[in-house]
Formats: structure tokens, sequence, C-alpha cells
């Protein structure tokens, strides 16, 4: 069996599966009339291990080079092994389906379950399917990485280039023409992405599963009704605080650009949000806080420029984040193997990425293509936070080598983030102490930067897999899969496109991860849970101030805590580790909710007298 892990983080951020290779048919309890013994079971597994440790390796080589070198022959290569390798999985699942009325322990039991639950986009059983599935998945990838849009003059650009415009850019027409031309990288897309949903469904009903949807939501050791109601009750608790900041937000945007651009009690334009996808909106921090150009904000990009911190130095200050609170230092071979800068001379995916290519030598490595500046130094220390997990279960059985559940690694990823501090800046000489102090004097400065990140992300993140969830149904199809995007961007995230966009358009194709099959939720499950990590771990330190103003930097106690829970890996259930860091068992929005308590109480303050809301 072939075990095969990609994690991607970006600032709401990044952990997915990008193919998983064995699984276990529940609707098959009887695919073979003889008896299975306990014997049989420990030679199964352990011819499992055996495999994911002697083919993992290669095939995890055979993704790197696929996302780093994209070619015809690159991408062949990656679809052949894909499809070998599912299909393997495939028939292996029938056989793992004969145990399941056997006694065994809990730990081969969760194993099972594990395999049971671990297919994304599972083909049927069928050589043809399987491969038109793997070419189809691969070559989706593929355009989205080699994606680009070309104007009459001849000038091309790709999503590199775009962002740099939308990142930066205040001319209305500018953005606007930006904005539309990396959306038009979806458009091939649409009957591709139809078609692979259509042998995903056909595949998951094969494993026992009523299709994709009952898939996906079934992996986190409840039920997936229940899950489903839990995250949907900790968004009515963090809702009120979205909502203050997007009346505020849109104010600000209303006098900047007026009313024909944006409407004072409308949706919010997702071009102008500096962001490609209206999913952080960070880049327009001046304009949200102008108060910022007169007080305290710390510009960690200008500080970046001015110290002429390269790229490999920036990887080496999120490193020591984590040798401060106990890790061991990175492997030589991260180093000498990661992408830290974009290749001049080939097309690669610059999505940043965290790989686990072979833990047991030590071969961890990140993809990204750093720009020096402020967000890559936070996703950076993000992307760490996967590598150092890897190392942390590197010990356990291949089965349980992940995180708690799939959110558990972009969460401990954004905790970091979380502790960026004043005072986490002056310890590591970006900043003196009076400047530090300084810039604790001006707490909403620095709970709005945060926030446009943070509480941003936290309904983007819920609706994107609502509406796979619709697509994986039949609830949308290829008459309305743009409008049921827009339509539930308008209901969680009060945002709408810069112009009408028809059933000619693929939108949801320009985000990586849905060409790229990533799940989303896990990004969702993040938001909510690094805060709970977060405000548990200050408490835990003794720390008494503002949660804002807390740091783990260099902290024995959070390091031990953290330490203790990433070594469990996926071999408890998730409810477990999660209580072993936080003392609780359940998922809640209190601590986010917390943690921006002096932000809502001014932008309360702000919006008394304007008209808040808009129409879903």
């Amino acid at each position: 069996m072939l075990f095969y892990y990609l994690l991607v983080g970006k600032t709401m951020k990044k952990l997915f599966l990008l193919i998983a290779i064995v699984a276990i048919v529940t609707s098959c309890s009887k695919t073979s009339e003889q008896t299975k013994s306990e014997e049989d079971l420990e030679l199964f597994l352990e011819k499992i291990e055996k495999d994911n440790l002697l083919e993992g390796p290669t095939l995890s080589s055979a993704y790197w080079i696929g996302s780093n070198f994209i070619t015809y022959d690159s991408q062949k290569i990656v679809a052949d092994y894909s499809k070998n390798a599912t299909l393997k999985s495939l028939r292996n699942s029938r056989i793992a389906s004969s145990f399941n009325d056997l006694e065994t322990s809990s730990s081969n039991r969760r194993k099972l379950e594990l395999l049971k639950s671990s297919f994304v986009m599972p083909p049927p059983l069928d050589d043809e399917l399987a491969s038109e599935l793997s070419s189809i998945s691969t070559n989706l990838q593929a355009m989205y990485g080699s994606g680009e849009y070309c104007y009459e003059n001849d000038a091309c650009y790709d999503l590199e280039a775009f962002e740099q415009i939308i990142d930066n850019s205040r001319d209305p027409k500018e953005l606007l023409k930006a904005w539309r031309g990396w959306h038009e990288v979806g458009k091939p897309m649409k009957s591709m992405y139809m078609r692979m949903v259509d042998i995903g469904n056909q595949g998951s009903k094969d494993l026992g599963y009523s299709g994709l949807t009952d898939l996906w939501f079934s992996k986190y050791d409840m039920p997936a009704d229940e899950f489903l109601d839990e995250i949907d009750s900790v968004w009515t608790e963090v809702k009120p605080l979205y909502d203050s900041l997007h009346c505020h937000v849109r104010n600000q945007l209303n006098e900047y650009y007026g009313d024909d651009i944006v409407a004072p009690d409308g949706t919010l334009p997702v071009h102008l949000l500096g962001n490609m996808w209206g999913q952080s909106w960070g880049n327009i921090y001046d304009l949200v806080y102008p108060q910022a150009n007169q007080t305290s904000s710390v510009n960690v990009t200008k500080i970046i420029e001015e110290k002429n911190i390269n790229e490999i130095q920036m990887v080496e200050y999120a490193e020591d984040f984590f040798t401060s609170m106990g890790f061991d230092s990175l492997p030589k071979t991260f180093w000498d193997r990661s992408l830290f800068v974009k290749p001049q001379d080939r097309s690669v995916v610059c999505h940043a990425s965290a790989w686990d290519l072979d833990s047991a030598n030590n071969d961890l490595r990140i993809k990204m293509c750093i720009e020096k500046n402020e967000e890559d130094f936070i996703t950076i220390h993000h992307e760490l936070g996967h590598i150092f997990y890897y190392q942390a279960y590197s010990h356990l059985p291949t089965l349980f080598q992940a995180g708690a559940n799939d959110g558990f690694h972009e969460a401990f990823g954004d905790l970091l983030t979380l502790s960026i501090t004043p005072d986490y800046l002056k310890d590591i000489g970006f900043i003196n102490e009076d400047e530090a102090s300084y810039a604790k004097k001006d707490p909403i400065g620095l709970l709005m930067k945060q926030a446009l990140e943070g509480v941003v992300i936290i309904p983007w993140t819920l609706m994107l897999d609502k509406w796979r969830a619709s697509v994986f149904n039949g609830d949308l199809d290829e008459s309305n899969l743009n409008d049921g995007w827009w339509k539930l961007r308008e209901y969680y995230q009060g945002i709408s496109p810069p112009s009408d966009r028809s059933e000619e358009y693929f939108d949801p194709g320009a985000k990586y991860h849905i060409p790229g099959n990533t799940p989303y939720t896990r990004y969702y499950l993040a938001g909510i849970m690094q805060y709970q990590f977060h405000e548990s771990l200050c408490k835990g330190m003794g720390f008494n101030g503002p949660l804002h103003e807390c740091s783990i930097y260099a902290n024995d106690y959070a390091g031990d805590k953290i330490i203790s829970t990433m070594a469990m890996g996926q071999s408890v259930p998730w409810q477990d580790a999660f209580e072993n860091l936080t003392g609780t068992r359940a998922l809640s929005g209190k601590a986010i909710v917390n943690y921006y308590k002096p932000l809502k109480e001014w932008l309360d303050i702000q919006n008394q007298d304007r008209v808040c809301g808009w129409k879903d």
C-alpha cells in the first residue's frame, strides 16, 4: 500500500490529502467466505506498513517532480503512479473489509477505520475509470499550476503577476481587469471537474458510502450529521464578530471608492479586498484602519526590506520559533531539497505547501515561492508547523502518521501566527523594547490586522465545502455551478463578484483547492481551534494580560503541551488529542470572541449609526 500526504497552508491557511491510498469497504463485509483471524489481520496490517515505508517515498517523489517540473512527461508519470496506487488500494480494501466482524484491539480497529475513510476522490474498482480519474486530477492541477491569461497585446500574466496587482493596486479598473484575467483559468476545467465528481461518487458508493459528501464528512470520530451540526453551531458564535467587521470594512471602502463602486448597504466587491479570492483582507488594512498611519502599527515588510533579510533567513526565523520551545532543529535535507524561490526556467505550483516525502529518513520539505514581505513571513511559520508536526509523529506506525483530524495540522501552523506579537518581534531583533511598548499602546490596530486574516477567513472556509457538497449531492450541476458558488459566498461572506458571472465561467476553478481536490473544512476547524489552543496555552503559562499580547515563543510549558499532542498523531480520536492540549473535548467559538473582545467593542461603537448587514 502506498500512503501519501501532501499538506498546504496559506494565511487563512493550508493541510490536504492529495491522494489517500488505502481504503476499506464497509458494504462488503463478506468479501471472502474464509474466516479471518487475528493473525491474518496482523499480517495484513504489517504488509501495509511495509509497503508504505517502501513505496510511499517513490510516489511522493513523483508528486514532487510533478508539482515542480510541470511538463507532459511529469504529469504522465504522476497520473500513472496515481492510477496504479489507487487500484492497489481498492483491491486491498476488499481484503480489509473481511475483518469487519473480527474482534480485535482498539488500535487495530482504529487502523481499519482510518483506512476506510482515507480516500478523497476514489474511483470504482475499474482500471479504465481509475485511469480516467487519475488523468483528470493530474490535468486539473497542471492547468492551475501553469495557468495564465494573455491579452491582445500579447502580455501574459500568471497567478503571481495577477496577485501583485490585486494585492497592491487601488485602481478599481486595474483590479477588475486582473481579477477577470485570472478567473479565465477556470473555464476549461468545468466539464472535467464534473466528470471527476461523477467518477468519485461512483467510487464512494463502491466503498460503502452514499457518495462523496458522506465519505468526506465521516472521518471525524463522530457521525457526519453530528459533526456538521457542531461546526454550524460554532459559526453562530463567531458570526456577530464577522458581521461587525464586515460593516466597518464596507463603510471604509465606500468612503474611499464611492457609492458607484461600493454600495453603502450591500455586499463587498471581491476584487477590492486585497486578495484574489477575498479570503483575507489584510492588504487593505490601511484603508480599513487609516489610524495605523499615525499610530504604532509594526510594518514587518518594511523591516524585512531594511534588514535585507533574504528568503532563507526568513525560514530560519520560523525554525527558531520552534526550537525555542524544545523542538529539534530541521534536518540538513530540508535545506538542501526544499524550494524557497520561484525558478525562472520552468512552471511550478507556487502555492505554499509542506511535504512529508520520507519522514523515516528525515526527507521533509516546503515548496514555496517566497516573497520578502510580512504575509510570507507569517506563511513560513505556518508551513513549518506542518514540518514539525511530521517530525513529532514520525515514530508512529504510518497509518497513524497524520494530524488528529485534518484540521490539527493547519491549527498548529496558524497557532504560531497568533504569537507574532510586538514582544516576539522584539525578542528576535526586529524592533526594540521602546517600539514594542509603543506598538502595544494601539491594541485595536494590532487586532484589526489579525482579524482581517483570522476572522475574515472563517466563513470562507465554511462555504467552500458546502458548495462542494452541493455539487457532490447533485443539488448543483453544470447549469448552476457558478450561480451556486456566488450565492453561498454572498450568504456566508457578504461578498459578490465585480461583474456578472454567467455559467460560461467556472470561478471555483480559480482557487487551487478545487482543481487540487483538497477538502477545505480542515481550514475551518483550524480557524476555530487555533484560538482555543492559544487561550489554553496562555492560561497554562500563567499569562494574565490580554490574549492578543500573549506569545508562546521560548516557553517550555507551551512546547511540552504542543509536542506531546503532536506526538499522538492520529493514534487516538481527535477529541482525545484536543483534550490533552485544551482540557476540553468540544469545539467552541468563545476563544476567538474572547481574543477579539477589545476590537468587537470598538467596532460596535464605530457602527452605531451605520446600516449593517446585507441582503442574501
